[in-house]
């Protein structure tokens, strides 16, 4: 049986050189292997009380919008800047070279909502902490991050220190 690193691709020195790119457009253009991730990130959730699932785009809403659906689950939204129609708030994060803004709805999360995250990959972190805070911002309670992929050597983890987070494959390296 093939497990969820079967189906990732690692493309060497991209973006740039010294970089192993963990590639999961091969996974889940694959029925069986998005249904193995799917199924996969799921297990994560075994055991977890919760209300909604909270996601960013785009690879965020590709793997939790069909863990919302199976477990019966809202899912909100995490877009970049300007993208959402209604009110938002919003959170800003450093990227390698700069920085970035996500926003939710502001009527995405009610106070003492239990949030699970999940998105495709873990790397420095930074996405998930931003999420983290609009869901705290709002009153709710983030219970779980899962991700897909753990870059385990980017640290991500110091950034959601004292949060419960679950990688389904962990890989060593950037």
């Amino acid at each position: 049986m093939k497990k969820v690193e079967d189906y990732v691709k690692n493309i060497p020195d991209f973006p740039e050189k010294g970089i192993i790119f963990r590639d999961v457009t091969s996974l889940v253009q694959d029925k069986d292997g998005l249904k193995l991730a799917v199924d996969e990130i799921i297990k994560k959730l075994d055991g977890v009380d919760f209300d909604l699932v909270a996601g960013p785009e785009s690879r965020g809403f590709i793997f939790g919008i069909p863990v919302a659906y199976a477990l019966n689950k809202g899912f909100v939204m995490v877009r970049k800047k300007g993208k959402l129609p209604r009110e938002t708030i919003e959170s800003e994060y450093d990227l390698e070279y700069g920085k970035a803004v996500i926003e939710i709805h502001k009527d995405s999360i009610k106070p003492g909502q239990k949030v699970v995250i999940i998105d495709d990959l873990m790397a420095t972190g930074g996405t998930v902490e931003a999420i983290i805070r609009m869901i705290e911002e709002l009153g709710g309670k983030v219970v779980r991050i899962v991700a897909l992929i753990e870059l385990k050597d980017l640290d991500g983890r110091k950034k959601i220190a004292g949060y419960d987070f679950e990688p389904v494959v962990t890989y060593e390296g950037k």
